[in-house]
């Protein structure tokens, strides 16, 4: 049975390890990042929001009541599927649900809106493209960061134990943040014997290069940034 690490985090994780174990995969759990609720002003809403825009889901689970509560009668725009479920289950009666890419996302509402500001919960760590398409279209966007992603500090002996101290054939990889600890997890004297035939799989190509150098391994990327995707890919390369 092919072993599968999981790098996103929690509650992600569990689902994922669901999935895998339905396909026929043994998952082994190892979040490389976490998230962390970070401080909000109730009075950071912009008070001419036009609308609310979420390109991840935490961004909504780690957002205060209050925030909420001032911006739920405002249409929200969600990047996909499980940010959008991830926006009603907050509060929000009115979502809309994009295809999966957060420049696309930009492009939509972009030619949606001509006054007024986008209200965008996110994260402190985040891809930049979002915001940058938005206000090249003079689409004026207030950020409000209602979480951190932070990496978890783990011993050799903690992922030695993790890993029953066997290798580990494939890598699912949901973010840079997460990839950049995976490459420094390959190069501990300790550890790199564990990933020396991975087959490791991203979620896009700017996560793989988050790998670094890496030549010697094998990567695949998933054709669209989706976990259908991404397990899909899997199920190819076994």
């Amino acid at each position: 049975m092919v072993r599968v690490l999981v790098t996103r985090p929690e509650p992600g994780a569990s689902r994922t390890m669901r999935r895998l174990e339905d396909q026929g995969f043994q998952p082994v759990l190892l979040p490389l990042t976490e998230t962390v609720a970070l401080p909000v002003d109730a009075d950071a809403v912009a008070d001419n929001a036009a609308a609310v825009a979420v390109t991840s889901a935490n961004a909504v689970r780690h957002a205060p009541k209050e925030i909420i509560a001032a911006l739920a009668a405002l249409p929200c725009h969600a990047v996909g599927k499980r940010t959008a479920e991830a926006a009603r289950a907050a509060g929000f009666p009115s979502v809309s649900e994009g295809l999966g890419d957060a420049e696309a996302l930009a492009d939509a509402l972009a030619g949606g809106f001509a006054a007024g500001t986008v209200v965008y919960l996110c994260g402190r760590v985040r891809f930049p493209a979002f915001e940058a398409r938005l206000k090249a279209a003079c689409i004026h966007v207030r950020a409000i960061e209602t979480y951190d992603t932070v990496a978890p500090g783990y011993s050799d002996a903690a992922i030695l134990a993790r890993l029953s101290g066997q290798p580990v054939e494939a890598v699912l990889l949901y973010s840079a943040k997460a990839a950049a600890a995976m490459q420094a997890l390959t190069e501990r004297p300790a550890l790199c014997a564990l990933f020396e035939n991975t087959c490791f799989f991203a979620l896009s190509g700017r996560i793989a290069a988050a790998l670094g150098d890496v030549a010697d391994k094998e990567i695949r990327i998933a054709p669209e940034p989706s976990e259908d995707a991404l397990l899909e890919l899997l199920q190819v390369r076994r």
